[in-house]
């Protein structure tokens, strides 16, 4: 048999290899689809076809083994990438000491992870929570119990923005200032009310006596990234003080090293009096976090506020992992660094042809918070286009790319993602 015949049937039976794998994993796939679709409850509509098994660093691998690269980081959540080896080690040899234990006994994580917050924020006191939606519950009921122990039961209203989002628990969603997530849970809890962001004579104009604080995001991340410009917050701060009423920021998605800083509310010059965090507090381990000035903090008393899971060894040992990675790797500052430059980047394509430089309108945002907004509403489709280029992105609406990478990402793996938005084609 000659030499040409014995390469055709190598390629051949190659092929029929590649073929053979690719049916595996599409069988596989197809098969948690159906799982899900005969036992997941439809809160998420039809997913992206895709079910990951593994990460590393900035890159996810897929059931066929195909491989991603992650600037959507679980949502903000995934900080320092995947399988950070801190983080893995901490996780693995916590789970083989104890993982959970009743916050009736004292619990050394939940003190040291409490501890190094506090020694690096504005705050004097942490309770532990499950995640962002606690978090911001908590805040709620803090404000509230803050005022009526100081005996002002009638000072209970909290003012939020519009476009905010706070949370999926019903009270978290009527501190939500988007009607669409009102639909059809009321009737909603009361004491909420909204105005729009950046604009300081609504906030003065809808302050009344029954208001007990106001509650805002340093950057509006679901509406779009959305920032609250800097003056506005000093101002909000200044008319807080001159009103007696709490200003509570949510850093659940700003905070962690993600906006260039460790927590958002350090680019404003101010102190917020109450402010939480969760998402890449546990690098992917649910546990959300409720901070405070001493003062306000005194308010709960024993049995006034409790979570059965909250502050666990297992979760405060990933967040101890991820506050000590950030801190002592600069991963803030890389944030700072590699988000000035993918902002840079994307500013620099071309703004004419038939890549995505023609359709950006604006590209907004703080460190590694970064909101793209489209002149036309093909947001989905650039995702779905990115996705199938090995990228992952976030959208929001019909004309925003929302990117929130790991704080590691590195210069080429921005060119490499600006790469392909250049030659993204117009969808028109």
């Amino acid at each position: 048999m000659s030499d040409l015949n014995n390469n055709d049937m190598k390629k051949s039976r190659f092929a029929e290899g590649l073929n053979s794998d690719r049916a595996l994993a599409d069988a596989k796939l197809a098969a948690v689809v159906d799982l899900d679709e005969k036992y997941y409850m439809n809160t998420f509509g039809k997913r992206t076809m895709v079910c990951f098994e593994r990460g590393e660093g900035m890159y996810l691998w897929d059931t066929s083994g195909r491989r991603y690269t992650d600037f959507f980081g679980g949502i903000a959540v995934n900080v320092l990438g995947h399988a950070h080896p801190v983080l893995r080690d901490a996780i693995c040899s916590q789970a083989g000491k104890l993982i959970h234990c009743s916050s009736i006994y004292y619990i050394e994580n939940q003190a040291k992870l409490a501890e190094i917050i506090v020694k690096h924020s504005c705050a004097d006191k942490v309770f532990f929570s499950n995640s962002g939606a606690e978090a911001n519950e908590g805040a709620i009921k803090l404000a509230r119990m803050y005022f009526s122990k100081k005996g002002m039961h009638d000072k209970y209203r909290i003012i939020t923005a519009v476009n905010s989002f706070h949370g999926r628990t019903l009270t978290t969603l009527a501190a939500t200032g988007q009607n669409k997530f009102h639909k059809n849970c009321g009737p909603m809890p009361q004491g909420f009310s909204y105005v729009p962001l950046n604009d300081i004579q609504a906030l003065e104009s809808a302050i009344c006596d029954e208001t007990c604080a106001v509650m805002l995001e340093p950057i509006q991340g679901e509406s779009g990234v959305r920032p609250a410009d800097l003056d506005y917050v000093a101002a909000v701060r200044k008319l807080c003080d001159d009103k007696d009423i709490l200003m509570i920021l949510d850093e659940v998605q700003t905070g962690m090293g993600r906006t260039g800083k460790l927590f958002g509310y350090q680019h404003t010059g101010v102190e917020p009096d109450i402010f939480t965090l969760a998402k890449g507090l546990g690098g992917g381990v649910p546990i959300g976090a409720l901070c405070a000035k001493e003062h306000v903090a005194l308010a709960f008393e024993p049995g006034d506020h409790g979570s059965t899971f909250g502050g666990n060894p297992l979760a405060c040992a990933a967040g101890l992992a991820v506050m000590n990675t950030i801190i002592s790797d600069d991963l803030a500052e890389n944030a700072s660094t590699m988000g000035a430059y993918l902002k840079d980047s994307l500013k620099r394509l071309p703004a004419s042809g038939e890549g995505m430089g023609a359709m950006i309108k604006e590209v907004r945002g703080t460190g590694l918070m970064v909101g793209i907004e489209m002149e036309n509403p093909k947001a989905a489709e650039v995702r779905q286009y990115l996705f199938e280029k090995g990228f992952l992105v976030g959208s929001v609406g019909s004309s925003i790319i929302r990117l929130l990478p790991p704080l590691i990402v590195r210069k080429p793996d921005i060119d490499a993602l600006v790469g392909v938005m250049r030659n993204t084609p117009a969808f028109n």
